[in-house]
């Protein structure tokens, strides 16, 4: 079988705001990119996209033969009423997915040498004021139970011979480009409807990185062999929820955000954004000593500067 000198990277589940993000900066450093999902993306650049149903293995196993490496990023959106259905989609689609990736694996004859795996910060929990890294206990709910299972299916699934990474990834703040734009899109409108203020408390923790960042850690993960195990991927400045929104603020030179109490938030969340109020009401600190330690140099380090940086060339339909 004839080697590519430019084997391919597999985005698994890349069709949306991350995923897009990740193949446009890795075709633009010249890497061939497949996109594995259930839906063709909308604008990923030059990938080619190979459809799959996330359950059960199929002829798309054939894109993981010779791959240089596979970047699993599937999961339900947790942005959503928690209905029992709803939790049982987003612990099935992340699980599910990652089993199905092993099986496949195991059925080509050149699986990818690595295999970074995407988990959450939400891992550690909502605690109130503590500063979690890599070391800290896990936390109790639906989240961390669910990046419990995520993980633990990840290291089930993972072949002997692969390289694994884990990066629990905390809010990614990036450009709306159609694929979604991450949260950042949804608070921009609150923004400049003036309802941007303190939600709650306002203390709760707001750990976030820039989307470049983001996609240099996936980028490093995939080619660095030194690079191993699980790490948080936030930057090392993580707000708090008033912080981070007085500082959106500014970025759009609105002087006026509103609070919302938290008896509001437990009524207009469901009811007018259709999602879950805890998103808004809770948070967490998270700041990865792994990196530190192994030297990664974040491009947007603050999130004044990062904010700056997304918001001045911004596209029209973010406005």
């Amino acid at each position: 079988m004839a080697v590519s000198s430019n084997p391919p990277v597999v985005i698994v589940g890349g069709s949306g705001f991350l995923g897009s993000s990740l193949a446009r900066h890795l075709t633009a450093a010249g890497r061939s990119v497949i996109v594995l999902s259930r839906n063709r993306p909308g604008n990923c650049g030059l990938s080619q996209h190979v459809a799959w149903d996330a359950r059960t293995v199929g002829d798309w196993r054939h894109a993981l033969n010779g791959a240089a490496g596979v970047v699993n990023l599937v999961g339900r959106t947790v942005d959503c009423i928690k209905t029992p259905d709803h939790r049982d989609e987003i612990l099935r689609s992340r699980v599910e997915s990652v089993n199905v990736l092993g099986a496949a694996m195991r059925s080509v004859e050149s699986p990818p040498p690595v295999w970074v795996q995407m988990s959450t910060a939400h891992i550690y929990g909502d605690p109130p004021a503590v500063e979690c890294n890599e070391e800290s206990s896990f936390g109790y709910g639906l989240a961390p139970d669910v990046g419990r299972a995520w993980e633990d299916a990840f290291r089930s699934s993972v072949l002997p011979s692969q390289r694994s990474v884990i990066l629990r990834t905390s809010f990614v703040v990036g450009r709306d480009r159609g694929s979604g734009g991450g949260a950042l899109s949804r608070l921009l409108t609150l923004v400049k409807l003036g309802l941007g203020g303190t939600v709650g408390s306002g203390k709760q923790g707001m750990s976030w990185i820039h989307e470049k960042d983001m996609n240099r850690l996936f980028e490093r993960a995939l080619t660095d062999d030194g690079m191993a195990g699980a790490f948080i991927a936030s930057s090392p400045n993580p707000v708090s929820q008033r912080e981070f929104m007085r500082t959106l603020r500014r970025a759009v030179r609105m002087p006026i955000g509103l609070p919302a109490f938290t008896w509001m938030v437990r009524i207009g969340a469901p009811l007018l954004m259709r999602t879950d109020p805890e998103l808004a009401l809770y948070g967490r600190y998270v700041i990865s000593k792994r990196l530190k330690e192994e030297g990664f140099q974040f491009s947007f380090p603050n999130l004044a500067d990062a904010l700056s940086d997304l918001l001045s060339v911004e596209p029209s339909h973010m406005l």
